[in-house]
């Protein structure tokens, strides 16, 4: 009988892997069915086939919860249409609480004819042994034998805790319960005194930018949160996991933040293979519609290197919702994990973003400054200029407001603030982050991102000769126009190369420098055209189209 209420209750199973080691029996877990033990490669390497029963019963469930789900996100359109016709009176109301409580049983229902599909399948019983061992004990064997399972994650043990490390239960300055530190906007009036009044006046404004960057704005910045397609993903979505945990080994594992959020990851270890590179571990951040299964992990990947994934919250596995502060919540435990639970040293580890996902990665270098390097494609320097060209000129003020206060993602101020080697790459058929046309290759804010960048590091190279001359080279929209402005200004890179070393090794290496400061205008130009060609990388392409690997290049360094 227990059986049966866990497999009522249980989770739902999507795919068995293939063993990845000659012993397929789970030996130590009790009440394994022998006619499963040793299944054949044929059955085992499939997706997981229930019976009738339960496959006409998920059927059923799914539906409703996509029907729940559209009931969700359209109730406030219902319910302005049944207050307008009158249907929410007591005497109206009553009625339909009656149906919508017998909808409840019959899913009730269903959901017990499911637990008894599961049941009889000799394949899911043994997989909710498994479960339920490895929830009692988390041993290398019992979660060795889960990894075959692919299942809904919500009912995954958690691996990894955001306190683990000794050194943050000793620590004060640590992450709290309510998130790691991020940097918080200038006020938008300066100068204006903080009284109740003006409290009060600014309220509905506060409130108004609440409501839409809970409702609206978030799922616009992050539709890879919404719910309908997520699911309408998940074929693509198992596919890709599948082949990260068959085809490169890898290792799935729940992160718990310091929020509460439970966070999907999945680490490709290339520690023991020949290739060098598989001694650095880059840590993928995925775009706003982006997930690990089928997202820019599969260059470094590629490439070599050893990979650890992570989806945003809200995103597949992950649980809660993707604001900056739960978005780096959740990257601090990612890098926690990556050093305490893998074992890499904050040198070896390469934070490799993609698109939004440039949030994350320029957070966790002005957290973590001894990261060894941050490549950034398609990324930009912060989302204003972004969510003002998507919404109507009328709204700039709550638009201005609502980033500023919920969802500022501000890319330049924290890659600022980083020391170590940083590449950009803009595709410069950039359709995302231009606020014009992806034509107009200057309205990129990939290149805000590099003059930010560069001005903050070399301000006095990066003064008017050295900012004009940079932004002509940045207007050059191919190879043939970049290489005529570099050579128009006959860039002699051992000369540039030699004053950074000398700067370098007088007054040390953190920025910003003031080198240029006594150097003619022509030199500032050289300096300048040298260093923006180091910094950023141009690919000729779309913003949704996967990088190639020979594109993935680490960045420069003196």
């Amino acid at each position: 009988m227990a059986k049966l209420l866990s497999c009522v209750l249980g989770p739902r199973l999507y795919k068995i892997y293939r063993e990845r080691d000659s012993e397929r029996a789970p030996s130590g877990v009790p009440e394994t069915p022998t006619s499963v033990t040793n299944p054949s490669s044929s059955s085992w390497d499939t997706y997981y086939q229930p019976r009738a029963l339960e496959k006409h019963a998920d059927s059923i469930l799914a539906l409703a919860s996509v029907f729940w789900s559209i009931s969700y996100y359209s109730s406030p359109f219902a319910f302005f249409y049944l207050y307008r016709k009158g249907y929410l009176s007591l005497s109206k109301v009553v009625p339909f609480s009656h149906y919508a409580g017998t909808l409840l049983l019959l899913l009730a229902g269903v959901a017990c004819l499911r637990g008894i599909g599961r049941w009889t399948n000799p394949q899911y019983r043994q997989f909710i042994t498994i479960l339920e061992a490895t929830h009692r004990n988390q041993s290398v064997e019992n979660k060795r034998q889960l990894a075959n399972y692919n299942f809904d994650f919500r009912s995954w043990p958690v691996d990894f805790h955001w306190e683990e490390p000794s050194s943050r239960k000793e620590s004060r300055g640590g992450p709290s319960h309510r998130g790691v530190a991020l940097l918080r906007p200038e006020p938008l009036h300066r100068g204006t005194a903080d009284t109740l009044l003006n409290r009060v006046k600014k309220l509905p404004c506060q409130i108004t930018s609440y409501l839409v960057a809970h409702t609206l704005g978030r799922r616009m910045l992050y539709p890879g949160s919404v719910y309908l397609l997520q699911k309408a993903l998940m074929p693509v979505l198992l596919q890709g996991q599948a082949r990260l945990v068959e085809e490169c080994n890898g290792r799935r594992a729940k992160l718990l933040a310091c929020d509460g959020n439970e966070i999907d990851t999945i680490f490709v270890d290339r520690r023991g293979t020949a290739e060098p590179q598989g001694q650095k571990l880059v840590i993928c951040c995925e775009g706003n519609a982006g997930f690990y299964e089928v997202g820019c992990v599969s260059t470094p990947l590629e490439a070599g290197y050893s990979v650890l994934g992570w989806n945003h919250p809200g995103f597949a596995g992950s649980t809660g919702v993707p604001f900056p502060q739960n978005e780096a919540n959740a990257m601090d435990v990612v890098v926690q994990f990556a050093i305490h639970r893998l074992g890499f040293q904050l040198q070896d580890i390469i934070i490799y973003a993609w698109s939004i996902g440039g949030f994350t990665a320029t957070w966790a270098a002005m957290s973590y400054p001894d990261i060894s390097a941050v490549i950034l494609d398609a990324s930009f320097d912060d989302l204003v200029p972004l969510a003002l060209k998507v919404m109507p000129d009328s709204w700039r003020g709550l638009v201005t407001r609502t980033v500023r206060q919920h969802l500022n993602l501000n890319n330049a101020e924290q890659l600022c603030r980083y020391q170590g080697p940083v590449l950009l790459i803009r595709r410069t058929k950039d359709e995302i982050i231009t606020t014009t046309v992806p034509e107009d290759i200057m309205s990129n804010r990939g290149n805000d991102l590099l003059l930010k960048l560069l001005q903050h590091r070399y301000p006095r190279v990066m003064a008017e000769e050295g900012l004009r001359v940079v932004r002509q080279w940045l207007e050059a929209s191919s190879q043939l126009e970049e290489a005529s402005i570099y050579s128009r200004w006959e860039v002699e890179e051992d000369w540039c190369l030699s004053v950074l070393r000398s700067y370098q090794a007088e007054h040390g290496p953190d920025f910003p420098w003031s080198v240029g400061e006594d150097m003619s205008a022509d030199g500032r130009r050289q300096l300048a055209l040298f260093l923006a060609q180091k910094h950023l990388h141009n690919f000729e392409a779309t913003h949704c189209t996967p990088l190639p690997v020979q594109n993935f290049q680490m960045p420069w360094h003196l």
